[in-house]
């Protein structure tokens, strides 16, 4: 499925790649609309409504992925809210394993995500993944989220990389397309980005439930390498 002979840097999504994404689906469509409707005096299904339509509006932008917009918009702190729920962010399956596989293979692990900049300190500090990886890129960062095609010159510029020798993990499909767009050499989608929902199908683009089916190929790889002479 992967030409590891031909992949120098690994960028990784966070939110349904290496993390849950359970965590941020109830978040965001339970959690806060329950808060909201509490504050505003509202009914359960009113909020969720009202929410819904506000998400709808910025989709795709950096103001969907940005804490401090939401805090405004909604009249809640949700940095606290995410704090009060953050026993259910979770590590998604065989992704420590495959992490450090990479680094024994001399794999650039560079953490590419929409998340801002707060969500992705406390996601940090929760999983401690951030010891895994060789670099945290947040998009706000770079200005563009990774829907936009502007993105990927921009992400460059702040993480040299060659696009022909490069592999992205991501679960959204809109930004794998931006990325195939972009010219990046390998995609691979998640399945399975929700523990919470049933597993996806995928024909656009290789696809994965979990980082255990690519292990093996990666294992071969560098037992190959291990093994040539010096």
């Amino acid at each position: 499925m992967l030409d590891w002979e031909r992949i120098d840097t690994v960028l990784l999504d966070m939110d349904g790649t290496l993390l849950d994404l359970h965590f941020d689906n109830h978040f965001w469509l339970e959690y806060v609309p329950a808060r909201y409707a509490a504050r505003h005096d509202m009914s359960l299904e009113q909020a969720k409504a009202e929410c819904l339509h506000r998400y709808e509006l910025v989709a795709g932008t950096l103001d969907w992925y940005c804490i401090d917009h939401w805090t405004e918009q909604l009249g809640l702190d949700i940095v606290q809210l995410k704090q009060e729920v953050d026993h259910l962010i979770a590590v998604l399956p065989h992704v420590p394993e495959f992490l450090d596989l990479l680094g024994r293979a001399g794999k650039r692990r560079v953490l590419v995500t929409n998340a801002h900049h707060k969500s992705l300190a406390l996601k940090m500090d929760r999983t401690a993944l951030h010891q895994r990886l060789d670099a945290l890129i947040s998009s706000h960062e770079i200005g563009l989220a990774k829907e936009n095609p502007g993105f990927w010159p921009r992400l460059r510029e702040r993480e040299p990389f060659d696009p022909a020798r490069t592999l992205f993990v991501d679960d959204s499909l809109p930004v794998l397309r931006a990325a195939r767009e972009a010219g990046i050499g390998q995609l691979l989608a998640i399945r399975h980005p929700d523990r919470s929902q049933p597993v996806r199908e995928i024909d656009e683009f290789p696809a994965v439930v979990d980082f255990d089916e690519v292990i093996p190929g990666l294992e071969a790889w560098l037992a190959g390498r291990e093994a040539r002479p010096v």
